[in-house]
């Protein structure tokens, strides 16, 4: 009984304490509380709104704001629409005799290290560089028949024509082609034409990656030209067939001896040097065919 008393009394006590704490609304006192409360009512609505409008900033390690948002979520938009340009990666070189042509390429490369460098260093000190380009061009003038007889089976006959017109001037007043006054005077330049070419115009496939002994990378259609253009070129005629390689050997020594310095920079900058020139001369001889 004692103590339900006790907790009565405490709870009068509270609610008359509650009633003189209200301000009359008339008094001084009440006027100032009114002000007060209607500041912090704008000062409350004003936060609310400067928070829902989303350019208010947040603590550092908070998240983004709504215009952050919004702008990522653009961007991503944007660069979503490249995929459509995505570029396809290129198939890979289809090269069945790799193992072969790797061996071939290595010996290749050892003979022209042991022999050919060698050979050409020591011919290119006895004659001069305007010796040997003379002898360079007098051997590409007799190639005529080569460049003549497959230009006009490709239907190029303007450039058969070209072909024509060079080899009577270099061979007369070039001296059996020592000189090229036919490009430097008449700015006929050669079409540097072959039967591999010619199958590749009408259609026919390069086929396979091959590297032969001594001549390099080509592919089973070039390699299949060579024939033909041996027997086309004057170089054949000569006998016995012994003399005929050695003057062919000759050319070509002849012709390493010019580019010597180019080949040199292309082992020296080439990551794998036979995948290199497989596909240098897969793309020279697609960009040669669509001529």
């Amino acid at each position: 009984m004692v103590i339900c008393e006790e907790r009565e009394e405490l709870s009068g006590m509270r609610d008359r304490s509650v009633e003189n704490s209200v301000v009359p609304p008339g008094t001084p006192a009440g006027r100032t509380f009114s002000v007060v409360a209607m500041r912090s009512t704008l000062l409350v609505m004003w936060l609310l709104l400067s928070m829902g409008s989303g350019c208010a900033t947040v603590p550092e390690g908070g998240r983004v704001t709504v215009a952050e948002d919004v702008a990522e979520d653009v961007a991503d938009a944007d660069f979503d629409e490249f995929d459509d340009f995505d570029m396809p990666e290129a198939p890979p070189a289809r090269d069945p005799l790799r193992g072969y042509n790797r061996f071939m390429h290595t010996c290749n490369d050892k003979a022209y290290t042991w022999v050919l460098r060698p050979v050409a260093r020591a011919y290119r000190w006895v004659l001069p560089k305007p010796v040997r380009a003379s002898v360079q061009k007098c051997a590409n003038n007799l190639g005529f028949p080569v460049r003549f007889i497959n230009s006009g089976l490709q239907g190029n006959f303007r450039g058969a024509g070209v072909e024509l017109a060079r080899f009577g001037i270099n061979s007369t007043v070039g001296i059996l082609g020592l000189f090229d006054p036919a490009a430097s005077a008449c700015d006929l330049r050669p079409a540097d034409e072959d039967f591999g070419q010619t199958l590749g115009r009408y259609g026919v496939g390069p086929g396979w990656p091959v590297v032969l002994p001594l001549l390099g990378p080509t592919n089973l259609r070039d390699a299949f030209g060579m024939v033909p253009d041996y027997f086309l070129h004057p170089f054949s005629t000569i006998e016995p067939t012994e003399s005929s390689l050695a003057v062919k050997s000759l050319e070509k020594g002849n012709y390493i001896s010019l580019h010597l310095d180019e080949y040199e920079a292309i082992r020296e900058d080439a990551f794998d040097l036979y995948t290199f020139m497989r596909d240098a001369y897969r793309q020279k001889r697609e960009a040669e065919i669509e001529e």
